[in-house]
Formats: C-alpha cells, sequence, structure tokens
C-alpha cells in the first residue's frame, strides 16, 4: 500500500467537494423545475394532494403548474379517506342484515321472504365493499 502524502489528500478533498457542489447544483435545478404541493395523509394510510404552494421556473402563466408534483409539507388529517368510509359504511349495513337475518331465524320461520331478501342484499353490499377495495388497491397502485 502506499502512503498518501499531503498533495494527495488535499486532491481527494477537493474532488470530494466539488462532487457535493455540484450535487447541490443538481438539486437546486431539479426543484425548480418541479412545483410544489401539500400533502393530506389520512388516518388510513392513504393520501391526496392539497393546495399548489410554489411555482418552479418551468411553468410562467398563473395558475398552471409544470404537472410534475413534489410534497411541500405532508398534513396529518384524522379521518379516513372517502374510499374506507364508504366500506365502513357498507359493512356496517352488512353487519346489520346479518343481526335481522339471526333473529328473525331465532322468532320462527315465518320470515322466509325476508330472510332471503337480506341474504340479496348481504351480496349486494359484498360486491359493493370488494368493489371499493379494488379501487383503493388501485390508487394505491398508480402512485
Amino acid at each position: 500500500m502506499i502512503p498518501l502524502t499531503d498533495k494527495h489528500r488535499a486532491f481527494a478533498y477537493q474532488q470530494q467537494q466539488s462532487e457535493t457542489a455540484a450535487e447541490r447544483i443538481k438539486k437546486r435545478e431539479t426543484e425548480r423545475n418541479m412545483c410544489f404541493f401539500d400533502q393530506h395523509r389520512f388516518a388510513c394510510g392513504d393520501w391526496k394532494w392539497g393546495h399548489f404552494r410554489q411555482h418552479c421556473n418551468r411553468e410562467y402563466r398563473t395558475g398552471e403548474t409544470c404537472g410534475m408534483k413534489l410534497i411541500m409539507q405532508t398534513v396529518p388529517v384524522s379521518q379516513k379517506c372517502k374510499l374506507c368510509d364508504k366500506i365502513d359504511t357498507k359493512q356496517r349495513r352488512r353487519s346489520a342484515e346479518e343481526d335481522r337475518i339471526n333473529r328473525w331465524k331465532r322468532e320462527g320461520g315465518k320470515f322466509r321472504a325476508s330472510i332471503e331478501r337480506s341474504y340479496e342484499m348481504i351480496k349486494s353490499l359484498d360486491r359493493e365493499i370488494y368493489d371499493l377495495r379494488s379501487e383503493r388497491m388501485r390508487k394505491l397502485q398508480a402512485v
């Protein structure tokens, strides 16, 4: 192994400093080429774009953005997103229908038509819940 002299160390230090300076310039240029937005993160883990915060140098027209979005800040939201709210509502309706069916079965066989109607309602709710969950997964994978 060859020992490093002060000259070699100084050259290596300059090279390291110039690389970091080049990286900083590139980062600044990249930041200027993007438009910044807020991000709202829901309790369920989903998110949505919030308000526009800062223009980049690509777009000079008022009210227009370049189309490339970066996050300026993340705003935590304590509620669930609309899709999760809809899923929860449908699951509560499904569980209420199951409770009704169980109650009617305990009371006797005189509610056969109502039981069948409730089974159809449960099938419909299952289909809607499946569709909503599929849409949520599609949105998560689209990012």
